[in-house]
């Protein structure tokens, strides 16, 4: 029996998704015996796969083959894990990853909604908001 890569690489839970581990392979993050595999590559047991996870490089050598899904402990089951511990995290790092500061609301360059509002006033037409709404609403209310 002989299973996918990228099939192996999901049921092992080394990926979350199918999707992600033919990414990873396609992007050369994978090496089965020492050389680049792409996803449809057909594994056997006792394979050498070495790939990238962020900055921590796994090293597993294939016990058993299934393309089927299973528990998270039995996934264990599936391969040796020879790999190195796993590093700590860089702090400079994790700052680069984080999102940009977030900017006070006015500050800066408009926004698309802030520009056709301006474009409406610069014109003579009256600003288009919410408050439409409850203005109607009232005069319901107070007609009935």
């Amino acid at each position: 029996m002989s299973v996918r890569l990228d099939k192996w690489l999901q049921v092992a839970r080394m990926y979350k998704t199918r999707t992600k581990a033919t990414t990873a392979c396609d992007l050369g993050r994978v090496k089965v015996n020492g050389q680049q595999a792409k996803p449809h590559r057909q594994l056997a047991p006792g394979d050498r796969i070495e790939l990238l996870q962020g900055d921590w490089e796994r090293v597993l050598i294939v016990k058993e083959l299934r393309d089927k899904p299973v528990a998270k402990t039995e996934a264990a089951a599936l391969y040796d894990d020879q790999s190195p511990p796993k590093p700590s995290p860089d702090p400079l790092a994790r700052l680069m990853r984080r999102p940009p500061a977030l900017r006070d609301p006015g500050a800066g360059r408009p926004t698309k909604k802030e520009r056709r509002d301006m474009e409406r006033w610069s014109d003579g037409e009256p600003k288009l908001d919410d408050d439409d709404d409850d203005e109607e609403e009232e005069e319901k209310e107070e007609d009935d």
